[in-house]
């Protein structure tokens, strides 16, 4: 039994430490209102249906000269969020509507032009898939002790990456194939070319026989 329990924490440490990793602190510099539209985004790929939280927290406070706008956007222009003038704690619920990368996006625009150094730091937080759901929730819900709790949310985790490996695998199959349908183009349309340029010359050497003998040169 000690075997399964160490092999247990292990997973549960592993998966602990890469939802960690989604953590993310940094100093959003503000831009001048007449200034060029500067964002900072973070990225993430998501699958489609998958459950994701996004948690922001954004220090100062409203009047201090800065408006801190927040923006979720996919790479295919589904739109999952939009907020202005962010202070404090902001979470956005979604589900992402197709297999995609999503961006998380801020903008700083400063209100009072005398501003030394004018920043807000911004805290986020992007949990996905079984991360982001509310395990405690679940656990009193359906009376769970701890360690099967704990097994579930390990469970859909190993779920995720296996749908991602899966996801993985048909997109290099899908571009092995297309690298083979190019690479057979490239022959096809090499061979093409040297044929025409065989029958060009043939037709030249053709064409200057004529000629030469119509002007009784040879």
């Amino acid at each position: 039994m000690a075997l399964p329990r160490a092999l247990l924490q292990y997973i549960c440490g592993l998966v602990l430490l890469i939802a960690s990793v989604n953590a993310l602190k940094f100093d959003l510099t503000a831009r001048g209102p007449n200034d060029k539209k500067v964002e900072r985004c973070i990225r993430n790929f998501v699958a489609k249906d998958t459950l994701v939280v996004v948690t922001a927290t954004v220090g100062g406070s409203k009047g201090d000269g800065m408006i801190v706008n927040m923006r979720i956007r996919d790479n295919i222009v589904n739109e999952y969020g939009k907020a202005k003038d962010v202070v404090g704690e902001q979470r956005t619920v979604f589900t992402a509507h197709a297999d995609a990368s999503f961006d998380v996006c801020f903008e700083n625009i400063m209100t009072h032009s005398r501003m030394n150094n004018p920043s807000r730091s911004v805290e986020l937080d992007i949990d996905i898939g079984a991360d982001a759901k509310d395990w405690s929730a679940i656990q009193a819900t359906e009376k769970l002790k701890p360690v099967e709790t704990e097994l579930r949310r390990v469970e859909e985790s190993i779920q995720e990456i296996v749908r991602e490996m899966d996801y993985l695998r048909a997109r290099e199959q899908k571009l092995r194939d297309t690298n083979e349908s190019t690479n057979t183009r490239v022959k096809w349309f090499g061979i093409g070319t040297t044929m025409l340029l065989i029958a060009l010359w043939g037709w030249q050497i053709m064409y200057l026989r004529a000629y030469f003998r119509s002007k009784h040169l040879i």
